[in-house]
């Protein structure tokens, strides 16, 4: 007993790119988190030890000074 065969609609490929629906939590919690971290990464009363680099934390300071309003 011969078995059938599928076979693909001739209808052609699609030409538009690949559409991408992200639920809500998926774009929110990223930027959730970063603005936590950074958030945390400016809380000056954590800070006790010099960083290696005094170049990030005069970027940090002029960040903590600018979102003080």
């Amino acid at each position: 007993m011969p078995a059938r065969t599928h076979t693909r609609p001739s209808s052609p490929a699609s030409t538009g790119g690949v559409e991408v629906r992200l639920p809500w939590w998926a774009v929110l919690l990223p930027a959730v988190a970063f603005g936590v971290l950074f958030l945390l990464l400016l809380n000056p009363a954590e800070a006790h030890a010099a960083p290696a680099y005094p170049e990030i934390g005069l970027f940090v300071e002029r960040a903590r000074q600018v979102l003080a309003f």
